[in-house]
């Protein structure tokens, strides 16, 4: 398939007006020069979606684990117009010391998007970065001043945004006030996600375990841990809050025009799972103080599901109806009659055939994902912010980081937003920075 028909084939498929120009526009000038970091699970699927809407040339990859970054370019090649293998790199910043990249795509574990991220920033590269941005605020504040001092459009990979029946939920449900008043939210996720494991043992030969803790503690490696596991460990990550309050919670800061809040609380433990060396907790609750409207998340990964029909999702309620809403479609139920409305994902697997086979990804989302790259390239070219701009990144992660604080603190936060800082709390605002493992160097906004 030629570029142009490429371009119009993938904006037919996913109904995109709006982005017809800059996908014409893409495909009459030069392939894009990408890289990326992290060639595991979610950069393929980032990656891949990528190159299912534009025509782009991907030249480097990085990962410290051999076989997984052999794996990827192998599958890049296959997939890509060009079938070039991609140059491999254990070490991003030999990568980005080349200066040959335009887009670089960054879908490591969370205690390495901050280095990298400002690194790709500081080499000229506008930058994809997954959620969350980072494992500390101060590095999310370190993120966002890279961004701005270097001319760099930053998306994260909040593509709740970008989801087709999210957007028109937004429009059709919440726009057009069939909510009413709306006085609270609730954010949820019920999956059994933080695993039980076994004991430590040495690393495999093929990964640089040194390398894969960086800047985060040293502990023994865990066959839990890597790959995809660590999400359980906090020195690698913010937990459940960090991988899945902070799609809802952007979601609903999205839908409803929300800022910073200006209360945080939590509490939760572990409860159940005690079994294993998981460190996250298997239960907690927090809230998130808006003013006039509280945002509460739970999750639990144990026992059942508040609804099976949402077993992650949120839940708006107005005076005139109440809005639920997961990565799998909506429901809008009116208060006192009317007519409720549902809506189901869309898949696009007659458009683009090779979701139907690609090893791990969730299909309901790769539309959102496609999406959620064609604005990245619309913001690229008109040099503004992209619908997931790093600073919109930060405020959700840093939300899901201090609700874990007050957990651990055991009170509530008041968060100081024009000053990046905690209220009357010299300990919560010294955990705004994590101590860095030498020789890294923890970044800083000024």
């Amino acid at each position: 398939m030629n570029r142009r028909s490429f371009l119009q084939a993938g904006a037919a498929g996913l109904a995109l007006s709006q982005y017809r120009d800059t996908a014409l526009a893409y495909a009459d000038g030069p392939p894009k020069r990408v890289g990326l970091i992290g060639s595991g699970w979610y950069g393929k699927c980032d990656l891949l979606r990528l190159i299912q809407v534009a025509p782009v040339e991907v030249v480097s990859i990085c990962d410290v684990d051999r076989k997984m970054l052999d794996e990827a370019a192998e599958l890049i090649a296959s997939r890509q117009a060009s079938k070039k293998k991609p140059r491999t790199y254990s070490d991003y910043r030999k990568m980005l010391a080349e200066k040959d990249l335009e887009i670089v795509l960054i879908a490591t574990p969370d205690h390495w998007h901050a280095l990298p991220m400002i690194a790709a920033a500081e080499a000229g590269a506008d930058i994809y970065v997954q959620k969350p941005i980072s494992v500390d605020v101060r590095e999310g504040q370190a993120m966002v001043a890279a961004a701005r001092k270097h001319g760099r459009v930053v998306q994260v990979g909040t593509q709740r945004r970008s989801t087709p029946h999210l957007i028109e939920a937004r429009d059709r449900i919440i726009n057009e006030g069939k909510l009413g008043k709306i006085g609270f939210a609730e954010t949820y996720c019920y999956y059994h996600m933080r695993g039980q494991g076994g004991p430590d043992t040495a690393p495999p030969e093929y990964l640089d375990w040194d390398f894969w803790c960086g800047p985060a503690p040293m502990r023994p490696f865990n066959p839990m841990i890597h790959p995809r596991g660590w999400r359980g460990f906090k020195e690698y990550g913010n937990g459940i809050l960090g991988d899945m309050c902070i799609h809802m919670l952007d979601m609903v800061r999205w839908m409803l025009g929300l800022g910073w809040p200006t209360r945080i609380a939590s509490t939760g433990g572990t409860f159940v799972q005690k079994q294993g060396p998981a460190n996250i907790p298997d239960t907690q609750t927090a809230t998130f103080d808006f003013g006039d409207l509280n945002v509460v998340w739970e999750h639990r990964t144990w026992g059942r599901e508040a609804d099976p029909k949402y077993p992650w999702g949120a839940t708006i309620y107005g005076d005139k109806g109440t809005l639920k809403l997961s990565v799998w479609g909506y429901d809008f139920i009116p208060l006192g009659g009317g007519t409720p409305i549902h809506r189901d994902v869309a898949y696009e697997l007659d458009q683009y055939p090779e979701d139907k086979t690609e090893k791990d990804l969730e299909k309901h989302v790769a539309p959102a994902i496609r999406r959620h790259m064609l604005d990245f390239l619309a913001a690229i070219q008109s040099r503004g912010k992209p619908v997931a701009d790093i600073e919109q990144g930060h405020i959700s992660t840093s939300c899901c980081i201090l609700a874990n604080t007050a957990l651990e603190l055991g009170r509530t936060l008041a968060w100081d937003a024009e000053k990046g800082c905690v209220k009357d709390d010299e300990e919560a605002t010294r955990r705004l920075a994590r101590p860095y493992r030498g020789p890294w160097v923890h970044p800083s906004a000024g």
